[in-house]
């Protein structure tokens, strides 16, 4: 467990810093892009319930009640939620909110239609057992999104990092700010599951496994999700798209 306090520790202090990117992307064509996405691989119906993952400031949570889903948000960071719970409200919009760990919910059995994520599941200490958490709180037919990469590969893999890098270096060459990143976010990286893994791969596997019967996968949605300047510092580590239906 101490890895997972050290993450609650860490994004505890980014709530300005992701707050601030949030309300970027809500007025960019960033918003209308997700909306679409979300329309695309979500269950059918009207007034859906939602579970949102790692809500952080509440970017999805504002998406997904402006489309007139009914939205459950959960973070492991209480100021994450205080923000998103403003957030909410400077919008004009409504949720509920919850300080929990994404490894256990703590929601009954087939509560929500769609549980969603985005860059939350490279931080997951145990996939596998959050994965079948993820599956007991969907109702028959419900649908698990997932939107990630795989961030922390070059950590471990000599041709990722070399790509990262070179990506950085032409960020630079092209005008473009390099990405920061905190040493203790490194660090943390370095360690977690997912950054010896090569998804959405592993997580196909893992999937069926648990139970899930049908299984969509987009490798690269960042032309969709990304501007311009976020698709040359990233380009070697591009967004998935994984959709599962229990």
């Amino acid at each position: 467990m101490e890895i997972q306090k050290r993450i609650e520790n860490y994004w505890q202090g980014e709530v300005a810093r992701y707050s601030e990117h949030i309300w970027k992307e809500m007025n960019s064509f960033k918003k209308k892009a997700w909306e679409t996405l979300i329309d695309t691989y979500r269950p059918q119906g009207e007034s859906l319930k939602a579970l949102d993952i790692g809500t952080g400031p509440g970017f999805f949570a504002m998406v997904l009640s402006g489309m007139g889903h009914r939205v459950t948000g959960i973070d492991c960071t209480g100021a994450m939620l205080e923000e998103a719970q403003r957030n909410m409200q400077t919008v004009g919009l409504t949720g509920e909110f919850y300080l929990r760990d994404s490894h256990d919910p703590g929601f009954e059995p087939e509560t929500f239609d769609l549980v969603i994520c985005r860059d939350l599941t490279w931080t997951l200490r145990d996939p596998q057992a959050a994965y079948r958490e993820w599956y007991r709180v969907l109702k028959p037919q419900g649908r698990l999104l997932i939107f990630d990469s795989n961030w922390n590969l070059r950590f471990h893999d000599p041709i990722m990092k070399k790509r990262y890098q070179e990506d950085q270096e032409r960020a630079v060459r092209m005008g473009i700010e390099p990405t920061f990143e905190a040493e203790e976010s490194q660090n943390i990286s370095r360690e977690l599951f997912f950054s010896t893994r090569f998804r959405p791969q592993w997580d196909a596997s893992a999937l069926m496994e648990i139970g899930f019967k049908r299984l969509w996968f987009d490798l690269d949605i960042s032309e969709q999700v990304w501007n311009k300047e976020e698709r040359v510092l990233y380009r070697s580590t591009p967004v998935f798209l994984i959709c599962a239906e229990k």
